[in-house]
Parts: structure tokens; sequence; C-alpha cells
């Protein structure tokens, strides 16, 4: 199984940008999917959070700038930004639980650099 994450790039602050993670691979299913982030020198954090049935659940410093959704036929995953601030660069990494004929396990994709100028 692998996660392809993809979409990013440099925006101006206020710009918008829609990252996509797609997984492949011998996949039965998806359960939940997030999108983290790690700036420079600090900790990873969740972004947002869609669990298989829809649900989400979105970071304080993200609500209301950024949407998650998922494409369970394409099994991809995907983060609206607008409104994006200098403070939301970092590198952002898709995770999520994936089922496959040998059971369920968590996979990170590779990460996709996202810049916001000031």
């Amino acid at each position: 199984v692998q996660l392809q994450a993809s979409g990013g790039g440099l925006v101006q602050a206020g710009g918008s940008l829609r990252l996509s993670c797609a997984a492949s691979g011998r996949i039965l299913s998806i359960n939940d999917i997030g999108w983290y982030r790690q700036a420079l020198g600090k900790q990873r954090e969740l972004v947002a959070h869609i669990s298989s049935g829809g649900s989400t659940n979105y970071a304080d410093s993200v609500k209301g700038r950024f949407t998650i959704s998922r494409d369970n036929a394409k099994n991809t995953v995907y983060l609206q930004m607008a409104s994006l601030k200098p403070e939301d660069t970092a590198v952002y990494y898709c995770n999520a639980e994936v089922v496959t004929t040998w059971g369920r396990s968590r996979y990170w994709g590779q990460g996709t650099l996202v810049t916001v100028s000031s």
C-alpha cells in the first residue's frame, strides 16, 4: 500500500490550494484518514480528520478555512485549503488506516510542502 500526497506549492496569503492523497495497492477499504502538518522546528500536528462514515474534525487553527473530503471510489482524500496564512506553511502528510487482505495497518504519505508567503 502506498499513499501519494500531492498539490502543495507556493501561494500568497489569502490564497487557496487543494491537496490530494491517493492510496494504491491491494486495498479492501480505507477507514479513517487524517491530514497532518509539520512546520520547521515544530512537532507534527493533526490538521483535519475524516472517518469512514464521513464525520470530520478540524484543528481550531484551520476551522472554517480547511475542508477535508474523501472519494471512496478513488481511494483518495482531499484537503481544500482557503484563506491561507503564512503560519500554514508546513509539510503536509496524510495518514490512513487501510484494510487489506493481510489485515489493517496505518500508512503515511510522503508529504507535500505548502509555502504561504506574506
